[in-house]
């Protein structure tokens, strides 16, 4: 079970940086958040590399690497955005549609048809959705659900999900030729240097060159600077988890972050509706979870 026991760390840890990520988003841009948050990381990840073997690399890993990277760079942006935009509370429980859209391809490429627990497990996401917004019910049967549908960080998260389809099988085949600690780092690095020119570009469209660029630097990364210890466990925990096992296991357990976003979204930013929220995002869960065990 020590992937289990690697899962819940990635989990906690991917839930810790969200909050501290949030907490900066504030004040600084999200491309300057989003860089930050693997740049900072780097210092602690790269001096691993000293201490493994360094993996002989085929054609399957840099393809897996190269198809991965620029997805992933969409998804943190869309990801970075939904955090700034909404609540944790409201935002990061639609992170569990991701199954939900791997049955929806396997029916429409492979004609799979979807079993009775998957099904229910649908059933569950979509119930615990609607339950995120329940004190709207008074205004009317579909008022949760509109609600959600105006929620610009949720229906950000959605796409994410559905990025996240494309991303996990990728990481896994990029770990399965080589090794779970160098494709962290060497990920990492890559995401840190592409994030780098759209941070570049972001600083431009507010009026600021390169130089202002360097100069707003500081600020932010002192906001952002706790968030490096975390992301950088996580980033080892979760390759080392998905070395270990079935990749729809390790990322429904992985999806318990979205309980501790809940509740740090309650304890840190006084988001309200602690009851209905919780219990929304442990019915996605659940739903993410048998649709998975389904899969």
């Amino acid at each position: 079970m020590l992937w289990a026991f690697l899962t819940l760390i990635s989990a906690f840890t991917l839930a810790t940086a969200d909050a501290l990520t949030k907490k900066a988003l504030g004040e600084h841009d999200e491309y300057m958040v989003a860089w930050l948050r693997f740049a900072l990381s780097l210092p602690l990840l790269v001096p691993l590399l000293f201490f493994i073997e360094r993996p002989v690399l085929d054609a399957a890993f840099y393809r897996a690497f190269l198809i991965a990277l620029p997805l992933e760079v969409l998804a943190i942006v869309l990801y970075t955005k939904a955090l700034k935009l909404s609540p944790l509370s409201l935002s990061l429980p639609f992170l569990s549609l991701t199954p939900v859209f791997l049955v929806g391809f396997s029916y429409l490429i492979l004609g799979e048809r979807v079993s009775l627990s998957g099904a229910a497990g649908i059933l569950l996401i979509a119930v615990g959705g609607y339950v995120l917004n329940l004190r709207h019910i008074g205004r009317g049967v579909l008022e949760p659900l509109k609600a959600a549908m105006r929620e610009r960080g949720a229906l950000l998260m959605t796409s994410v999900a559905l990025i996240f389809c494309f991303t996990a099988p990728l990481g896994k085949m990029a770990i399965a030729h080589s090794s779970p600690v160098f494709f962290a780092v060497t990920y990492y690095i890559a995401l840190t240097s592409a994030f780098f020119p759209l941070a570049l570009l972001s600083a431009r469209s507010q009026g600021k060159g390169f130089a202002g660029l360097l100069s707003e630097f500081r600020r932010p990364a002192r906001a952002m600077l706790p968030v490096g210890i975390p992301t950088a466990v996580m980033a080892v925990s979760h390759m080392l988890a998905m070395s270990l096992t079935n990749v729809a296991y390790m990322i429904a357990l992985k999806r318990t972050s979205l309980l501790f976003s809940v509740l740090y979204g309650h304890f840190l930013f006084r988001e309200g509706h602690l009851r209905e929220r919780f219990l929304g995002t442990s019915l996605m869960f659940a739903g993410f979870v048998i649709v998975g065990a389904a899969g």
